[in-house]
């Protein structure tokens, strides 16, 4: 086997690895995705990258429920900040946010998590 061919076996295997980790994954699992690939992006000074990421984040908010709905519009007000700092080359304020906002989720899932029963148990 050539190195091509080698290079491109490898390829599809680390392919077919992250497409069943992702399917596998649990919700709150793919929103640290998304946040941990904004901020990779940010960090990079990646406008484009940074900003579709954000998007995906965007488009994850629920504003059907009215539970969810005010923290849906103050998410959505954030994202879009986060936005225009990305577009105006702000990268510093654009990833305190994200970072925060992750940080925070981060926070939620660990109390919620540690709270269960079968968490207590372990």
């Amino acid at each position: 086997m050539n190195a091509t061919n080698l290079a491109k076996g490898n390829k599809e295997k680390a392919n077919a690895y992250f497409v069943k980790e992702i399917m596998d994954a649990l919700p709150h699992e793919l929103l640290f995705r998304v946040y941990d690939f904004a901020i990779t992006h940010c960090q990079r000074h990646d406008v484009e990258k940074t900003n579709r990421a954000i998007s995906e984040l965007i488009n994850a908010l629920n504003f059907d429920d009215t539970q969810t709905r005010e923290l849906s519009t103050s998410l959505l007000q954030l994202y879009q900040f986060a936005q225009e700092q990305v577009r105006r080359g702000n990268f510093d304020m654009a990833m305190k946010i994200l970072t925060g906002l992750r940080d925070t989720w981060q926070e939620l899932f660990d109390t919620l998590f540690n709270s269960l029963p079968a968490a207590k148990a372990n």
